[in-house]
């Protein structure tokens, strides 16, 4: 995910901030996914009616609100479930 110049531009805001606000101010603005992209508007209206109190606030809200568009190959794993007669002893830590 590429924030573009939307990370400087909400960095540089003035807070607390609302979401209307923030809309207002950087709604067009788009960030990059990997399948598609979204605007910022469209991510912190998913979010509804908030005061946001400084930058990092509005930066985590982008990268949670984000749709699946985001992420790789939607539910998948490369974890196998173990096969029929597979003992499973336990979790594994590398």
């Amino acid at each position: 995910m590429r924030l573009n110049r939307t990370g400087d531009l909400v960095a540089n805001h003035e807070y607390p901030a609302t979401t209307d606000e923030l809309v207002s101010a950087y709604g067009t603005e788009t960030i990059h996914l990997q399948n598609g992209s979204e605007t910022v508007g469209t991510v912190l209206e998913r979010f509804g009616a908030q005061t946001y109190a400084d930058a990092e606030e509005v930066y985590e809200a982008l990268l949670t609100g984000v749709g699946h568009e985001a992420i790789g190959r939607r539910f998948y794993s490369d974890r196998d479930a173990p096969t029929l007669g597979e003992g499973n002893s336990g979790q594994v830590s590398f």
